[in-house]
């Protein structure tokens, strides 16, 4: 089955607010992210989300969101965490507190957003680096025309707050944004209707709901979990339009990609075939690797890109 490799990180960029250009990178940001997750279902490709950007050199920064940009084969997506200032500026870190990843203490909501952008991030092993935390505007400036992000909206973000954000920046057609209850996602919906929405679905009557809601559910992305993938589920949300995202990541010995580590990266290509489009992954890289790898040379990154471009050209 021929796949299309699509990178997710969870990460955070470093806080100036000026960013390099990745060497080599056209443009892997589509003009109708729609189109592009409606030609991944289509074709039977399988997207690779790298959870938090990964951790090499350290997760939420600009040298991981690049490492992972310069290591996948086509269009990349970093998914990132937002939260919020003391003084209601949107950053990025994943903690609820700031001293796990930074030189700093206490939770993130406590600080300014200039005392934020002083800190300096730690790498996987704790120690103290010269990469400072960065605002959301700073990745989403970065990624115009590099990558996709997807927005872990952390309590105490608005989610008013951080659509505005997305608009101010013209990054409406690279952004996904992650709920966790119905409640959100209409919210977001309503909000913002033209967006891609990450959603909890463990069955379809649960998206079929929202219909009653006049939910354009060709903007959902169908998050089924970590445990186990569902076939039969995966084949019935994609009937619908649906496109199904799937968890690999974990820190226990019993996440999926724990044990594809231990028992061949193989296993990412076993998932794809149960009929999921976006795979969730601490090992994006390797998942990557794994799934080009099984779809051969004659599978081109770019594909889904040129569908969309194409169909956007016809209009």
């Amino acid at each position: 089955m021929k796949r299309f490799l699509f990178c997710l990180a969870a990460i955070a960029l470093a806080s100036c607010e000026t960013v390099p250009a990745v060497s080599g990178v056209r443009d892997r940001t589509p003009a109708d992210i729609g189109a592009f997750f409606d030609c991944v279902r289509e074709r039977s490709l399988t997207i690779v989300a790298a959870h938090r950007g990964g951790d090499v050199p350290f997760e939420n920064a600009i040298p991981t969101f690049e490492r992972t940009v310069g290591g996948a084969p086509g269009p990349v997506a970093l998914e990132i965490d937002v939260r919020r200032t003391k003084d209601g500026v949107l950053v990025l870190m994943h903690d609820e507190t700031l001293d796990r990843t930074t030189t700093g203490a206490g939770p993130v909501s406590s600080v300014t957003a200039s005392q934020f952008a002083a800190l300096r991030l730690k790498d996987s092993a704790g120690r103290p680096t010269d990469t400072h935390p960065p605002t959301l505007r700073a990745a989403l400036d970065w990624s115009a025309g590099r990558a996709m992000l997807e927005l872990d909206v952390k309590r105490g973000a608005p989610f008013e707050q951080v659509i505005a954000e997305v608009r101010a920046a013209g990054a409406a057609n690279r952004v996904i944004v992650i709920t966790y209850n119905a409640e959100d996602t209409i919210k977001v919906h309503r909000l913002a209707p033209d967006l891609m929405i990450s959603a909890p679905a463990e069955s379809v009557p649960v998206l079929e709901a929202l219909s009653s809601v006049r939910f354009d559910l060709s903007r959902i992305l169908a998050w089924t979990g970590t445990r186990e993938p569902n076939s039969a589920l995966n084949v019935e949300l994609s009937q619908k339009g649906v496109e199904v995202l799937f968890g690999t990541l974990g820190d226990t010995p019993q996440s999926w990609d724990n044990r594809i580590a231990r028992e061949g990266d193989v296993g990412y290509t076993a998932l794809a075939d149960t009929g999921i489009q976006m795979i969730a992954s601490d090992r994006a890289l390797e998942a990557m690797r794994a799934i080009d790898d099984a779809d051969g040379p004659d599978v081109p990154a770019n594909a889904c890109l040129a569908a969309r471009h194409m169909r956007v050209t016809a209009q």
